[in-house]
């Protein structure tokens, strides 16, 4: 089981969102005949399973669950932090910051009518896994001469002088593990909100692979 906090970039209270399932993508037509592609997220019933206040645990935000779990795969912790408040087993949770924590209690239901009257979203999610990668598809480095005298073909190169600084700077771009990181792409278009059906369409496309868990929020920045 899975447990994230979702905050804003300043650190003050966010807008409460929904967690969803990446389904793949497809296209809609708008009125005008013009094909928009669309990713489809299904919406999975999502419960509040704990409530934050700045009383007792430091800072308000309401803790939500989502996807259910068997006993066996999850610790006792977690069967008895379920258990106290007679919920079912879930095996993702996840925290919104929200300013009146009052407004909420264990059980309740987060609807998708929370993404009502909202134009714009910003959708976090884990990026597909690429394994281990070297500098030119992980950080787009230009190749050396393909040429057959040639002995440095996808070579990073030098990585530091030898003397001063003697070291590697941190931070400095090298082969690694690509992908598989948390990401957020901001002002995604809300194309449509099936409530009936549990489905949210936003134009473009997501991080993660098909089946992975994402959070959508509306968005809090100025857009254009």
């Amino acid at each position: 089981m899975s447990v994230s906090s979702t905050m804003s970039r300043k650190g003050k209270n966010m807008t409460l969102g929904v967690i969803g399932k990446k389904v793949g993508m497809t296209q809609i037509f708008d009125e005008q005949g013009l094909a928009i592609p669309v990713t489809v997220i299904k919406v999975d019933e999502t419960v509040v399973t704990q409530v934050k206040t700045v009383e007792t645990d430091g800072y308000n935000a309401i803790q939500v669950g989502t996807v259910p779990a068997k006993e066996k795969h999850l610790t006792k912790a977690e069967l008895g932090h379920f258990k106290k408040n007679s919920l079912g087993n879930f095996r993702h949770l996840q925290e919104f910051r929200v300013e009146n924590p009052s407004d909420y209690k264990v059980g309740d239901k987060i609807e998708l009518s929370v993404l009502d009257n909202v134009e714009k979203v910003d959708v976090t999610g884990k990026s597909i896994g690429k394994g281990f990668q070297g500098t030119v598809k992980r950080w787009n480095f230009s190749r050396g001469p393909m040429g057959h005298g040639s002995k440095n073909h996808r070579e990073p190169g030098s990585i530091g002088a030898g003397t001063t600084p003697s070291r590697v700077i941190k931070g400095k771009r090298m082969a690694g593990n690509m992908g598989n990181e948390r990401v957020t792409i901001t002002k995604l278009k809300l194309v449509k909100v099936d409530s009936a059906n549990g489905l949210v369409l936003v134009k473009g496309s997501v991080p993660g692979c098909e089946g992975r868990l994402v959070t959508i929020v509306p968005t809090r920045t100025k857009w254009n």
